[in-house]
C-alpha cells in the first residue's frame, strides 16, 4: 500500500503489487484478498497519532475484518518502555506502543520488529536480534529484509524483538532468536 500514485510507480521497479490508500482514511480495500501484511508506514514525526498509532490500528482492524492471517509490524526500539527514552521520542514511542498492544490483542498471527536507529547505508544481510538489545544502528535495507523474512518464518509468530546491525545472516538470527539463543 502506498499513499499516492507517484509512489505506486516508484514500486513498479520492484515488481510489487501496490494499492493506493491513505492510513488516515478507510483502508479496507487495501487488505482484501491478502494473506499477510507488513506494516512499515511511518509519519516521520509529523503525525504520530494519526499514522503511527491510529493508521496502524486502522490497518490491524481492517486485516481482522477481511480475514488476513499474518501481520508483521515495524515498531521501534524501546516502544515497550517509552518513558525510558529521550523526551523528544516519547510521543512517537507511546504511539508505537499503543499500536503494538492493539496488534497483540488482535486475532492476527503477529510479529513485532523493533529496529534501532535507521541508516541509509547499503544492506549487509546480517543483523543481531534479541528480545532486548542495547542502542545501536541498522540499515533501512536490512530492516526491510528482516520484515520480509519474518513474514515467512513461523518461529517469529507471536514474538516481539529488537534488531541492530550484526554479523549473523538474517534468517539465522531469526532462528536463534526463536530458540532463545
Amino acid at each position: 500500500m502506498v499513499r499516492t500514485d507517484s509512489y505506486a510507480s516508484d514500486m513498479a521497479e520492484y515488481d510489487a503489487e501496490t494499492v493506493v490508500a491513505d492510513l488516515t482514511e478507510d483502508v479496507s480495500h487495501a487488505v482484501r484478498d491478502h494473506d499477510g501484511i507488513i506494516f512499515a508506514a511511518g509519519s516521520s514525526g509529523e503525525d504520530v497519532e494519526g499514522v503511527d498509532r491510529d493508521g496502524a490500528i486502522r490497518m490491524i482492524e481492517a486485516a481482522e475484518a477481511h480475514g488476513v492471517g499474518r501481520f508483521v509490524m515495524l515498531s521501534a526500539m524501546n516502544a515497550d518502555e517509552p518513558e525510558s527514552s529521550p523526551d523528544a521520542l516519547e510521543d512517537y514511542l507511546i504511539a508505537k506502543q499503543e499500536a503494538d498492544k492493539r496488534l497483540r490483542t488482535s486475532d492476527l498471527t503477529d510479529t513485532i520488529v523493533r529496529p534501532g536507529a535507521l541508516t541509509d547505508e547499503p544492506a549487509t544481510g546480517e543483523i543481531r536480534a534479541a528480545a532486548k538489545l542495547d542502542r545501536g544502528e541498522i540499515t533501512r535495507a536490512d530492516v526491510a529484509r528482516t520484515l520480509v523474512a519474518a513474514l515467512d518464518t513461523a518461529e517469529t509468530h507471536g514474538k516481539a524483538f529488537e534488531i541492530l546491525a550484526g554479523d549473523e545472516p538474517i534468517e539465522s538470527a531469526l532462528e536463534h532468536l526463536t530458540r532463545g539463543e
